[in-house]
């Protein structure tokens, strides 16, 4: 059930397991920001689609990764969709992928800036609201590369690794005030980032196939449901197996 007035935000909306998780959480009842930086077009077409299904939603702008940005993001969503964000998923990420040997600052920092940062700031900023209302629900997008070496990714592991222990953390803070910080840990999913993945990769997911944004999608809905009302601080692997 979800609360009265309430509404959902997606940060990274406009594609891949964002639009996915837009779409699902609309269909589960919530109506849903979009949030989108640059892909104007995409986002649109994630609220288009949402609302042929019968659902409400709407697309915001915003570059997460500037600190200014997480309040107003978050008022512009409540204004609009009537209620406060009482479902704030971050999703919001990029990928810089270079040896620890050669990364340069620029892309260490823009990784820590946009999966890390973003997500804090966002959740300090939506756990007011939530707090108020004795009800609210964070999932953080991590990675199973954040307790899993991947060469190459050193920044982006680094940023993923300290979301978990970001939402482990804010879980344990909130839990008695109604507010569970759950992560969501995506293996090798067949989205627009994971193209390049070399085909020896894919073969070592013991499902033996990649992902798919829908079953991301599915895990998130299920933390933002009053059903996981009982669980917070913890990390829902979707890989089909590659974390075991």
């Amino acid at each position: 059930m979800i609360p009265e007035g309430a509404c959902a935000l997606v940060t990274g909306g406009s594609r891949g397991i964002g639009a996915a998780i837009a779409r699902a959480l609309a269909a589960d009842g919530w109506p849903v920001a979009v949030n989108y930086r640059s892909s104007a077009k995409e986002a649109d077409a994630v609220v288009a689609a949402i609302e042929v299904a019968g659902g409400r939603a709407i697309a915001l702008a915003g570059d997460v990764s500037d600190p200014a940005v997480a309040q107003p993001l978050l008022d512009a969503a409540a204004d609009a969709l009537g209620g406060p964000v009482l479902a704030l998923v971050n999703n919001a990420g990029v990928r810089a992928d270079g040896l620890a040997l050669t990364l340069t600052d620029e892309d260490w920092q823009r990784v820590l800036d946009t999966n890390l940062g973003a997500t804090y700031r966002m959740t300090r900023a939506a756990l007011r609201a939530m707090i108020r209302a004795r009800f609210g629900r964070v999932v953080n997008i991590a990675s199973v590369v954040g307790p899993r070496a991947n060469a190459g990714q050193s920044n982006y592991a680094a940023a993923k690794a300290a979301v978990i222990a970001f939402s482990k953390t804010a879980a344990v803070e909130v839990a008695r005030r109604g507010v569970t910080v759950n992560a969501v840990a995506p293996g090798l999913i067949a989205t627009d980032m994971t193209a390049d993945v070399p085909e020896a990769l894919r073969e070592r997911v013991p499902a033996q196939r990649m992902g798919t944004p829908e079953e991301v999608a599915a895990a998130v809905v299920f933390l933002a449901s009053a059903n996981a009302g009982y669980i917070t601080g913890s990390i829902i692997y979707v890989d089909g197996g590659l974390s075991a």
